[in-house]
């Protein structure tokens, strides 16, 4: 570790002494060394994004809203300054996938909060498992155990059901906007096999376009909304109108595209019954730039795999709290180099 300035100066030399110019420039040399040192220090580690957290600093988080104008607002003090980060990934879970988060912290996502920071700081993403809330006494009990156990949770003030996946996923972009300045903010479901460091060269590659949407895309008709009067689907069959979404299981929102869903009212949104054509809707409607990547899609685990599950069976890997831990057992999965593509 190199020595800052305080350090330099807090040695004493004898006054009367002349020093000679050689041990003159020695000293200017180490001094010049430690201020550089030091200042490559600040800026040098994963071009400039750092978490900072200090391991007795709190990160799980509770978001409130105000309902006058939709806008998070952080009941924790020490998150009132946005941490930067390059990639913010929310893992979507509920009070069911108890199991679930236990074979992820026992995979890809360490359940040691310093293992879980170098994790962070080595990839310059930041993790947190995204919940809502619910009305059961002896669930909420049991998720204060696990945030007292583990500390690595966004809770949302918005009531936990799966009906209102589309409102829990605009709710978590939202305060995950206001908690983290990030470059992207990624929806990750509980029930994948990740590669953290893959998911950041991914993140970090150069683009053009600043409103960017990022995932394994696929093409659904936009016959989906229940409200539709009976003829309509059938013009909408013919007329072969569809529009391209990304799988529900992953996807990243650029920075400036989650910027203008946070701007927009709640009531501003069409809901549909599923949430990832909710997303593929506005994001139509927002005309952004459709970034589509196989690797965020994989059935098997490769040297380029980001995300793995058992697709086109189950939204998601069938049987996770199993399949979880026999991917990670597999050197293919968890600890093979990774191939960069040129493109």
């Amino acid at each position: 570790m190199p020595s800052s300035p305080k350090f330099l100066n807090s040695r004493h030399f004898n006054s009367s002494t002349t020093s000679s110019p050689r041990s003159t420039i020695v000293m200017l040399s180490c001094l010049f060394i430690g201020i550089s040192g030091f200042i490559y220090g600040l800026i040098a580690p994963s071009a400039g994004y750092r978490c900072s957290y200090s391991v007795s600093e709190p990160r799980s988080v509770r978001v409130q809203w105000d309902n006058n104008n939709n806008d998070a607002t952080l009941s924790n003090a020490a998150a009132k300054n946005r941490h930067k980060v390059m990639g913010f990934v929310g893992i979507q879970t509920g009070f069911s996938s108890v199991g679930r988060r236990q074979s992820l912290r026992k995979t890809w996502m360490p359940s040691d909060r310093i293992a879980l920071q170098r994790l962070e700081e080595s990839t310059g993403l930041a993790f947190r498992f995204i919940i809502g809330k619910a009305n059961d006494k002896s669930k909420l009990a049991m998720l204060r155990k696990e945030v007292a156990e583990y500390d690595d949770f966004l809770l949302l003030d918005i009531e936990e059901q799966y009906s209102k996946l589309p409102y829990k996923t605009l709710a978590f972009f939202k305060a995950a906007y206001a908690l983290f300045d990030a470059e992207f903010y990624v929806k990750a479901d509980d029930d994948i096999y990740l590669r953290p460091d893959r998911l950041s060269i991914l993140l970090a590659k150069e683009r053009s376009h600043s409103q960017t949407y990022l995932g394994c895309m696929k093409k659904g008709p936009v016959f989906t909304d229940p409200k539709l009067k009976w003829y309509e689907p059938l013009s909408y069959l013919l007329g072969k109108e569809y529009f391209l979404h990304a799988y529900g299981p992953i996807y990243a929102l650029s920075a400036d595209v989650v910027a203008s869903l946070g701007a927009l009212r709640n009531d501003s949104f069409r809901m549909f019954s599923n949430e990832d054509v909710t997303i593929g809707a506005w994001m139509l409607a927002m005309n952004v730039n459709h970034e589509d990547n196989r690797a965020l899609c994989e059935p098997e685990c490769t040297p380029t795999s980001i995300a793995v599950w058992d697709i086109p069976k189950c939204s998601g890997l069938c049987s996770p709290e199993t399949k979880l831990l026999e991917l990670h057992q597999k050197v293919t999965c968890s600890n093979s180099p990774t191939v960069v593509s040129d493109d």
